[in-house]
């Protein structure tokens, strides 16, 4: 016994090893052995200290290109946008719509989704109008010659003289005004007995303007005159004048033109578009280029009925007083115009960066209410006037609702990737892919044509064309570089300008140079490459403008893989590629540089899209 004691004593750090493990072992045999609340399932584990699942499960993904899957936050590969979260998503409670689209706490904060609660307002808006200083047609006196004669007199030495009413302006001998008084000074001895005579006779020299101090001057001396005076029937300014001393005169020709500049009119172009801002008796604040310091404030007193077919504006006229004479006819003016909308006062407004557009339809993601997380629901709408950074709704929302103002794009796309109604695809469900050329619209005008797609993807019959053929579609390439930056930068104007010279370089291509079969094959692109650059120069707005751009782009494309180019300085284009354009169906373009720089979409989504071809000049 007493040798056992001490062996333990000797061994005492062993023995607590083996006596400690075998209690842990006994726990977890036991502890794993416990039956499960349910008949034939192993139990669960509650806890998760130390290991985080939530991370395993999450699938990250972005909103333009759904086919990128990552397991962690990042950018896009393609796009370079931030990735959205997939599986977050879409988790939510169970009695939720089956339109709706519920995102949690965490995923609409990295979504940076922000919210506001609809109200009534009075929309205001700041209308920027050019115009010009035109005198009042009201007080123009045109003076033509009612008789014919000669010019005996001149009082009116310049154009710019000013005159006043009855001041003379010419001196005119007539021949026949001396006849016409002889026939009145004979008339007047009649005057009892055929007094009708008398008063033709009166009459006669009424109109031919002698006035009625004239006229009685006249039949008091009872011998003619032989000059009659030409006199200002208003005062004004001496515009106009088209005699001098001794000319020869016949009767309505013109003599002078005096206008009245103590009132004067300023006529303003205003866009169609801003003519629900405008209406009659609002304030315009307006100044004038020469005239700096000075500010001018008058209201409309007249909207023109007729809109100009080419420039889309219309005139919009107030009238100023001109005391002091410092406004001049034909002088620019710059107005301002702080108009509530004419048509009413309470209206729903909306932020810009709330709406998603397509082209046809206006849509908004609506906040459900009564959600533990956040769920919304795709909503179409339709839209009355901008109202600067606002859009006022003509149907769609009321007052009191809640709609996403910030994220609205990354809602719509988790939308779009879990089949519900989305900005993309109305109607829910699978929808298509973004290189699903099966599902594309194969429309002829302002669309892509399959033919086109056909030849471009299966290849392109190669055609005999000498150098300087090659040549000429080589500068043809650097105008049509030229006219995508315009698109990437988003400027209607210039890219109208760029598109002209497009067409210019098109026209100096000679077909003269190609044998029949390669001049055939260039005749059907050559035409298909002009209409939509015609078209790009003549329609308005950007939108449409791209969708012609895309065909001059398909077109371009095949006729330099069939013909080859030569460019100065580049041997190398890139045929890029964007899914997202024109409802989802994608277009294509061509770029001297592999960076993608979107000319579909601009500064919106200006790295979507990816290269799909490399395209190499040659020289030979």
């Amino acid at each position: 016994m007493k040798n056992l004691i001490e062996t333990i004593k000797s061994n005492y750090k062993l023995v607590l090893v083996i006596f400690i493990s075998g209690i842990f072992l006994g726990w977890l045999f036991f502890h794993q052995g416990k039956p499960s609340s349910a008949e034939g399932k192993e139990p669960e584990f509650t806890g998760h200290e130390g290991h985080d699942h939530e991370s395993e499960d999450q699938t990250w993904t972005c909103s333009m290109h759904p086919q990128i899957k990552m397991d962690k936050a990042g950018k896009c590969p393609i796009c370079a946008m931030d990735l959205i979260l997939l599986t977050t998503m879409s988790s939510g409670a169970n009695d939720v719509d089956p339109n709706e689209i519920v995102i949690s706490e965490s995923a609409a904060k990295l979504a940076e989704i922000q919210t506001l609660k609809i109200v009534e307002g009075t929309p205001e808006k700041s209308v920027y109008l050019q115009g010009k200083i035109h005198a009042d047609e009201r007080n123009i006196a045109e003076l033509t010659a009612r008789f014919g004669g000669r010019i005996e007199k001149l009082f009116i030495n310049f154009t710019g003289q000013n005159v006043k009413k009855g001041e003379k302006l010419a001196t005119v001998y007539s021949p026949k005004l001396v006849t016409a008084q002889r026939e009145l000074l004979e008339a007047i001895s009649y005057k009892e007995i055929r007094p009708s005579l008398y008063k033709a006779a009166r009459g006669k020299l009424k109109l031919w303007d002698l006035t009625e101090k004239q006229i009685n001057d006249i039949e008091l001396k009872g011998d003619p005159q032989l000059y009659f005076d030409v006199l200002s029937p208003i005062t004004g300014t001496v515009s106009m004048r088209h005699v001098a001393i001794g000319d020869y005169i016949k009767e309505g020709k013109p003599l002078f033109q005096v206008i009245d500049l103590s009132k004067l009119w300023v006529m303003f172009d205003a866009y169609e578009s801003d003519l629900s801002w405008i209406k009659m008796g609002d304030r315009i604040d307006f100044t004038v280029q020469s005239l700096p310091g000075e500010n001018f404030s008058a209201k409309v007193t007249y909207i023109d009925p007729f809109i100009n077919a080419k420039t889309r504006i219309t005139q919009v006229r107030v009238e100023v007083s001109n005391a002091r004479s410092l406004l001049k006819p034909q002088m620019f003016t710059s107005g301002l115009l702080k108009s509530k909308i004419a048509m009413s006062s309470n209206q729903i407004l909306i932020p810009k960066s709330s709406i998603l557009w397509t082209g046809k339809r206006a849509i908004v993601y609506v906040k459900v209410a009564n959600r533990d997380t956040p769920s919304f629901k795709y909503r179409e709408i339709v839209l009355g006037p901008e109202a600067g950074a606002f859009y006022i709704v003509a149907e769609g929302l009321q007052a009191g609702e809640e709609i996403a103002v910030n994220g609205v794009f990354k809602i719509d796309a988790a939308s779009q990737l879990q089949g519900l109604p989305s900005m993309m695809n109305p109607e829910g469900g699978a929808g298509s892919t973004p290189h699903d050329m099966s599902k594309m619209n194969m429309g002829n005008e302002g669309k892509t044509n399959v033919s086109t797609i056909n030849k471009m993807e299966m290849g392109v019959k190669k055609m005999k064309a000498p150098v300087a053929f090659k040549k000429q579609l080589g500068e043809l390439v650097v105008a049509y570089i030229d006219l995508k930056d315009a698109f990437v930068a988003t400027d209607e104007e210039l890219s109208e300008s760029a598109a002209q010279t497009t067409l210019n370089s098109l026209n100096k291509v000679d077909m003269s140079l190609l044998n029949q079969e390669a001049h055939n094959f260039w005749m059907t692109e050559l035409k298909q490459i002009k209409d939509n650059i015609k078209g790009i120069i003549s329609m308005k707005g950007i939108e449409i403008k791209r969708s012609h751009f895309e065909i001059v782009s398909n077109h371009l494309t095949i006729a330099i893989k069939s013909f080859g180019f030569v460019m100065k300085n580049k041997n190398t284009l890139y045929r890029q590629f964007c899914p997202m354009t024109f409802d989802n169906r994608g277009a294509y373009w061509l770029s001297d540089v592999e960076e993608i720089r979107n000319p579909y979409f601009g500064d919106m989504m200006l790295k979507c899209g990816e290269t799909k071809e490399t395209i190499i000049s040659t020289n030979k």
